[in-house]
């Protein structure tokens, strides 16, 4: 079943591609980094990478950007927050804290896939205290 979630570019994204699944059982869309040059992470370091998109989810729904198995294994590059959640209401750009935890510099490019964003339903509780 699919969920409608309003998305837009920001101004200086429009040449980056939508978050998109790369196939058809993936269970998340690769972000896009929009940054304006060449970033290099060097061994330790942490960056907020922007994405160029923010989006509406409707209530009841919740997204969590995870990292990419490919980049934390072949280069250290990890999510320091992971799972970072992004709650219903929040309507801001969607920013990726990235972490080379790695042993060499990693250079971030326009376009990279950073991270990967997983749309969820999320269930509200009442507290019963006994």
């Amino acid at each position: 079943m699919a969920v409608r979630v309003a998305i837009a570019r920001l101004p200086g994204a429009g040449d980056l591609p939508l978050p998109t699944y790369a196939t058809e059982g993936s269970a998340g869309c690769d972000l896009h980094a929009s940054v304006e040059a060449e970033r290099v992470l060097a061994p330790g370091e942490r960056a907020l990478v922007p994405t160029g998109v923010r989006i509406a989810l409707p209530p009841g729904y919740e997204a969590q950007v995870r990292p990419r198995s490919g980049l934390a294994l072949e280069h250290g590059i990890v999510l320091a927050n992971a799972p970072g959640t992004i709650d219903s209401d929040y309507r801001g750009e969607l920013k990726v804290i990235v972490w080379n935890s790695g042993s060499e510099p990693y250079v971030i490019r326009r376009g990279d896939r950073i991270a990967q964003l997983v749309v969820a339903a999320v269930t509200r509780i009442e507290w019963d205290e006994q």
